[in-house]
């Protein structure tokens, strides 16, 4: 019994020495987790170990054989639990900051797991007591079934609240687009995720119904490519036309954190000759895309000024045709 106590006690305060000089978590785990060993337990294990020695009645052999194997699931079990309370821990000290809404369902996943875990201790506990368990497990998986028919849709929200938390494909804070709907993500729930919109209502969706619809979500763009198409009338002169691609670029180019990437004569339209013209904003900020797209479209009317060259509208032209009676 002593040389388990001090196999304990040595091998602990070792790993805490290691433990200090290294930034991995695994091994404050292990340390943590060798803790939680009971002093009960090391008891049950000496003289299970004693019994090889000694020359005991077999009864009693059986006894100390059976009880050291329920008290090592036991034991198991609480190494279990408290790696799991060591990883809920250090996950919620991660994500309070970043995500405090995801806090809640970690909890719940850690509540879950440990349920589940002690459920099957209590079971293999069971088994060696001599227990039955088959018609238990049966029993239990024709509730589990019945019960998750009866709250599906519960569940379903649940999953989807668990797969939004371990997926990540949004998060508090990012302005996504759901169908027609567009809002700000306030807060990720067991349940339901609420966003803000633009015109200040708070929307309440169902998890399940937001992780199957198509989201976009605006919170990971890192730039915004803008198209635009620009119409020229068809008396505009071939060398005018030749100039405007580049009269196009050096309006674009002369704004901020932009890059151009193109402008061509991409069409004959009804009405107008047409101009394509890509360029990206190096930010996601929307009010700074609109900036930059109002002092583009001054810099090109200022530049089709100085060259005279016409903007087109929609235009008709009627050809009259009079015969002599």
């Amino acid at each position: 019994m002593t040389v388990f106590f001090l196999t304990k006690s040595l091998a602990r305060s070792r790993l805490q020495r290691v433990a200090a000089r290294t930034a991995a978590l695994w091994d404050d785990a292990v340390v943590d987790t060798l803790g939680k060993t009971t002093s009960f337990a090391l008891v049950i294990f000496s003289l299970a170990l004693g019994t090889i020695v000694l020359s005991l009645p077999e009864r009693v052999t059986g006894v100390l054989a059976s009880v050291a194997v329920i008290t090592l699931i036991v034991q198991v079990g609480l190494w279990a639990t408290n790696l799991l309370k060591f990883w809920l821990a250090r996950s919620i000290e991660h994500r309070r900051e970043e995500d405090p809404a995801s806090v809640a369902t970690l909890s719940l996943v850690s509540w879950v797991g440990r349920v589940l875990l002690w459920s099957v201790v209590l079971l293999l506990v069971l088994d060696n007591l001599g227990f039955d368990i088959t018609a238990l497990v049966a029993g239990l998986g024709i509730g589990g079934i019945a019960v998750a028919l009866a709250v599906q849709n519960i569940l379903s929200d649940l999953f989807a609240s668990l797969s939004i938390v371990l997926d990540k494909p949004f998060v508090v804070g990012d302005f996504l687009n759901v169908g027609d709907f567009l809002g700000t993500v306030e807060h990720v729930g067991l349940k339901t995720t609420r966003l803000r919109s633009l015109s200040g209502e708070q929307l309440v969706m169902s998890n399940a119904d937001l992780l199957q619809s198509r989201l976009r979500n605006y919170g990971r763009m890192y730039e915004r490519r803008v198209l635009f198409t620009i119409g020229v009338t068809y008396q505009t002169p071939r060398e005018k036309l030749e100039k405007i691609p580049k009269l196009i670029e050096d309006a674009v180019s002369k704004q901020d954190r932009v890059r151009f990437d193109r402008s061509h004569f991409k069409e004959y339209g009804d009405f107008s000759l047409n101009f394509e013209t890509v360029f990206y904003v190096l930010d996601p900020d929307y009010a700074l895309y609109m900036d930059i797209q109002q002092a583009t479209n001054l810099a090109i009317h200022q530049a089709f000024e100085a060259e005279a060259i016409e903007f087109a509208y929609p235009t008709q032209t009627l050809f009259i045709e009079r015969q002599e009676g």
